[in-house]
């Protein structure tokens, strides 16, 4: 994990003490700002800031422009380079593997161009610059001074995974917390930064346990593969809320509050209420701009539906480009649409079943809890292998 290197030990102990020696609130923005650029050009190299560069001065000027159409066009931009540099292999080798021809075509022309990787967080990136344009191009007061909008693009501690900003709620506190910063916000930061290690730490053991029982889960008890089910999703919540709450204590640290992330997500009592606790930044981000854009629950239950199905498949490709991670989206979008909808669907059969749900104690928490979890083998494993794990939880 980068936070943890032994260069970013070095990095933070030159940069913390400039930071707070910093007399005035625009020399800590530029102190902010050089360890940003230094941040992202070590960990990204020059092929993976070359693109952010090119991306964020483009939304810088046409977001400052205010031009619909150039918003639209920088919009499109970002969502071509995501797809560009993320997903053209995925796309060469899956989408268009019914036409080889195409898919080779795809592959060999594209090839010479992609970095060995994909330009570091370009998801993230991609995520803000199309937020920002797209508030703009709705009437949104756009980021006129240059530094600000740099230390939104770069701002080092969301830089890697998060969370996703929002520039209104962004840019404010970043103006605040340089002004403002004090030994309340170090110590608070630096204890959302030792939890966010330990739960990185406990995550990590419990990889190397996933790891090592994985190929023994077939001739494990069934007791046992509930258990490892539930090991493995508190080892996804744990590496995922651990690195958010290392982000939001870092930038803590600074004076600067990012959103949060994580709100006991285990705890929901249905699968809507889990997407306002899961990865906040991203399922908000994917309401507000995949699924109301596209008409959210206002043009009748079908398209509702298929709205829902759209926008948490491209939820689940946001983690990776791999059909594992598009079904999972799936799985989520039609849990969500047939646990919204059912009582309307099929009237007074619905009702007397939402009605015996909530008669017992616990058993929303539970379903919630099962399907989450069962979901969570289509997250980490390939589909088949994730099917014949599911079938074994009920198989002696």
């Amino acid at each position: 994990m980068i936070f943890l290197s032994y260069w970013f030990v070095v990095f933070a102990v030159a940069f913390f003490p400039a930071y707070y020696l910093a007399w005035r609130p625009r020399l800590r923005l530029v102190v902010l700002a050089a360890a940003c650029v230094v941040f992202h050009g070590w960990f990204a190299g020059p092929a993976g800031v070359l693109p952010i560069v090119v991306l964020g001065v483009c939304t810088y000027l046409f977001g400052l422009s205010r031009q619909r159409h150039l918003c639209v066009l920088g919009m499109a931009l970002s969502a071509a380079a995501l797809v560009f540099y993320k997903y053209t292999h995925f796309v060469a080798q899956s989408l268009l593997a019914a036409i080889p021809a195409a898919g080779s075509f795809v592959a060999a022309t594209a090839e010479p161009l992609l970095p060995g990787s994909p330009p570091l967080a370009i998801s993230f990136f991609v995520f803000e610059f199309v937020h920002y344009l797209f508030e703009v191009r709705r009437g949104g007061e756009p980021i006129r001074n240059p530094l600000h909008f740099g230390l939104f693009a770069i701002f080092w501690p969301s830089l890697v995974a998060g969370p996703i900003k929002r520039y209104r709620q962004y840019v404010p506190s970043l103006l605040e917390g340089v002004a403002c910063v004090g030994p309340a916000d170090t110590v608070a930061g630096l204890l959302r930064v030792a939890s966010g290690m330990l739960k990185k730490a406990a995550a990590d053991n419990l990889t190397l346990w996933i790891e090592s029982q994985t190929p023994l889960y077939d001739s494990m008890s069934v007791p046992m593969r509930w258990a490892f089910l539930v090991f493995l999703a508190f080892r996804i919540y744990l590496d995922f809320s651990g690195y958010s709450d290392i982000a939001i204590g870092y930038a803590r640290m600074m004076g600067v509050r990012l959103p949060e992330n994580f709100n006991w997500p285990y705890a929901a009592r249905s699968i809507d209420e889990f997407w306002t606790r899961w990865h906040i930044s991203l399922s908000s981000w994917i309401r507000d701009y995949i699924y109301i854009p596209l008409g959210g629950s206002r043009a009748g239950l079908g398209r509702k539906i298929v709205n829902g199905l759209l926008a948490f498949a491209i939820c689940g490709l946001w983690h990776g480009a791999a059909w594992n991670f598009a079904l999972w989206g799936l799985y989520h979008g039609a849990g969500l649409a047939v646990s919204s909808n059912y009582v309307g669907v099929l009237g007074r059969p619905g009702q007397r079943l939402s009605s015996g749900i909530a008669r017992v104690p616990g058993l929303s928490w539970a379903l919630t809890l099962f399907f989450v979890c069962a979901g969570w083998l289509l997250f980490f494993f390939p589909t088949p292998v994730a099917w014949k794990m599911f079938v074994l939880l009920f198989q002696p």
